[in-house]
């Protein structure tokens, strides 16, 4: 395995203000939720451990005792989840009620299945007068199929872990959220803990989310609060061979650890996990037994340290719930000696609490982006003395007398996209304005040394907000409210479509000849267009400028603030630094320069240093050998670039040109008249 060079690393400030709280006990998430409390329907998207359950009571008991709701339904997508919802007394705190959930409502505890007392439990509960219920999302859907959206008026349904919901006609939740939404006389409070709405499949349909108020908390104002935790690296590492003999590079025991093994029915998987956990347990030391109470696997360190693992992949169901159940026990919560190591396979990812975990390490790629969001959650809880964290993606490296030899390319750019889009959460939030003479600084904004300066573009940060205000030439403005909201709080997910789109990364990564503006202005402008159909060009436009700038200013900061120290701690404002001192190196930032950097050049930095140099020129091959050079669909954008430049330019672009872009618009035009010719020969 190469080096272990994390392809993120974030300082954090450590402020301590995430945890601070005002005087109704709330912290700033619930506090910006809280505000929001009157809205009928309410998104909230938050971090892992920014306190989303809590925030929920507050806004719960508000509008049963002061909005004249009949009663609060709160629906997860797990039992283990429902533990979340236990009582809580709020007013020792400051607030003015309690949240109390009596036991028989609390369905995530009671015996039987979803669909048979639980549902009769749901009607009972409906019937009395009673106010708060906690259920999971199968129990719910079966109640509301059985009873109708109808018998939840007036009552609040809140929804857990939204992303499990999806706008796909088979998922019974999502069309069950819209028909409330059409009936609308429920009001519906949706947490989120991933910022991707569903990976493939939108979670809401656009006409329904439109009617959200959105509450964004995100992870740079959650980590850069913490009063700990100031470093989090993000790496994936190559491995050959059978991944277990090569975890201890990247595992370190000392570490708080929770180890995801591979399915079974992935690439990397030996097809025998019982033996894949033997032998990582056989690799950290000597086994000295079970201990009785637990059912912690204990083994002696060559040091002498007896390390305590937890092994949930055990098949005999008594044992592994008896771990099960000893890692959930609330006594021992605070116990950082409580257990080392936890070995997983399909458990210990969302609603999983272990404050101590300071590296989640996953073996095999994740197809879903919000499974890797949750994962990465488990490490990024604070705890006293946790000063770093990290998420290592252990991938099989793509091997040359492999028939799969294609799957391990796929996977290999796909954790290469999940990287970038992690970077992009991890950052702080951008707000981009088009430059010009009226312009003034926005109060509470830092516009480092020397201040605002009405000649320059600036850059303003905001410690307060974790928000970017950075000024762009030539930048187009959205004009309709869909558009604005869009820029503000859906940059995201635009970049995830983007890094996902296969095509993109492998011209981003290993096409010699690309012109980065393939990319950031036609690739980009098609998945815009796909995903936005409803918006006007120009609007559609606006999109792409500002998510391309967001995707290209991450990465230019980032290499600012890396520079060549290969990953050593940087200083908490590095990456702030890093976007400032990009923007004063450029003689002049307009959308134009920020479309002619290829948004992949730094990924590829990092893959050099982390893949052999065999390996990656396997990858290269693999990519060639199908490389198309253009297609017809690519033509025809390059031919609408071509118009929009005659219209500018007053004349067509030349083939001959020094300006790479110019030249390849040209190629589309060449490209679409020889198909012509070609059809009308027959």
């Amino acid at each position: 395995m190469s080096a272990a060079i994390p392809s993120v690393s974030v300082s954090y400030a450590r402020s301590g203000n995430s945890t601070k709280t005002n005087v109704l006990g709330m912290r700033p998430m619930q506090e910006r939720a809280y505000e929001k409390r009157g809205e009928q329907y309410l998104l909230i998207k938050s971090p892992p451990a920014s306190g989303k359950s809590r925030a929920l009571m507050f806004i719960a008991l508000d509008k049963l005792q002061r909005q004249g709701l009949k009663q609060a339904i709160i629906v997860v997508p797990e039992r283990s989840i429902g533990s979340s919802f236990n009582d809580e007394n709020l007013t020792q705190y400051g607030f003015w009620a309690d949240w109390v959930v009596a036991p028989k409502w609390n369905l995530c505890n009671a015996p039987g299945g979803d669909n048979g007392g639980k549902v009769n439990a749901v009607q009972a509960f409906l019937e009395s007068q009673d106010q708060l219920l906690v259920c999971t999302h199968a129990t719910f859907r079966f109640a509301v199929d059985r009873f109708g959206v109808e018998a939840f008026d007036n009552r609040l349904i809140a929804v857990d872990e939204f992303h499990h919901v999806s706008a796909n006609p088979d998922s019974r939740l999502g069309v069950h959220v819209g028909q409330f939404i059409a009936r609308g006389s429920a009001h519906i409070v949706a947490m989120t803990g991933s910022y991707f709405r569903g990976d493939a499949v939108a979670v809401l349909l656009p006409e329904d989310e439109a009617k959200f108020d959105t509450v964004t908390y995100t992870y740079y104002e959650q980590l850069n609060g913490y009063e700990y935790l100031k470093q989090l690296d993000i790496g994936y590492f190559f491995y050959s061979g059978a991944y277990a003999d090569d975890i201890l590079k990247v595992l370190e025991p000392a570490e708080k650890t929770i180890i995801h093994i591979p399915s079974v029915n992935s690439r990397e998987s030996t097809k025998d996990k019982i033996r894949e956990v033997e032998h990582i347990i056989e690799a950290l030391g000597e086994w000295q037994g079970i201990d009785p109470i637990t059912g912690f696997q204990l083994v002696k360190r060559a040091d002498g340290h007896i390390l305590r693992i937890a092994d949930l992949v055990d098949d005999d169901i008594a044992k592994r719930d008896r771990v099960s159940t000893a890692l959930k026990d609330a006594s021992q919560k605070n116990n950082r000696d409580h257990v080392d190591i936890i070995i997983a396979l399909g458990m210990a990812k969302e609603g999983f609490d272990w404050i101590w975990c300071e590296h989640a390490l996953t073996v095999g790629y994740r197809s879903s982006l919000t499974e890797i969001v949750q994962i990465i959650g488990r490490a990024t809880r604070d705890a006293q003395g946790k000063t770093r964290a990290r998420f290592s993606n252990l991938i099989a490296a793509p091997d040359a007398s492999d028939a799969a030899v294609t799957e391990a390319v796929n996977d290999t750019l796909k954790a290469i996209a999940a990287s970038l889009l992690m970077e992009q959460v991890l950052a702080p939030r951008f707000e981009f304005k088009p430059k010009n003479q009226n312009n003034e600084p926005t109060p509470g904004f830092d516009y480092g040394e020397g201040s605002y300066d009405p000649a320059k573009c600036n850059v303003g940060f905001s410690e307060a907000t974790g928000k970017f205000e950075i000024e762009i030439n030539g930048l187009a403005t959205p004009k309709s409210p869909e558009a604005s909201r869009i820029c503000q709080q859906d940059l995201n997910e635009v970049v995830a479509a983007f890094v996902q789109d296969k095509r993109t990364v492998e011209r981003g990564l290993f096409d010699e000849e690309l012109v980065p503006e393939e990319l950031t202005i036609t690739r980009m402008g098609k998945i815009i267009k796909d995903r936005y159909p409803e918006l006007d060009d120009e609007d559609q436009e606006a999109v792409r400028q500002h998510a391309i700038a967001a995707l290209n200013l991450t990465q230019a900061g980032k290499k600012k603030a890396t520079g060549d120290d290969d990953g050593k701690p940087s200083p908490n404002t590095a990456f702030v630094d890093g976007v400032r001192r990009f923007v004063m190196d450029v003689k002049e930032l307009d959308i134009d320069l920020i479309d002619r950097i290829n948004p992949f050049g730094e990924a590829y930095a990092i893959l050099a240093k982390t893949m052999d140099e065999e390996s990656l020129k396997q990858v290269a091959a693999t990519i060639a050998g199908k490389r198309v050079n253009l297609t017809p669909e690519e033509a025809r954008d390059l031919a609408k670039r071509a118009l929009k430049f005659k219209q500018e330019r007053g004349r067509l672009p030349s083939i001959t040109s020094p300006d790479p872009w110019e030249k390849r618009m040209a190629e589309g035009v060449a490209f679409l008249a020889r198909m012509k010719a070609e059809a009308a020969r027959g």
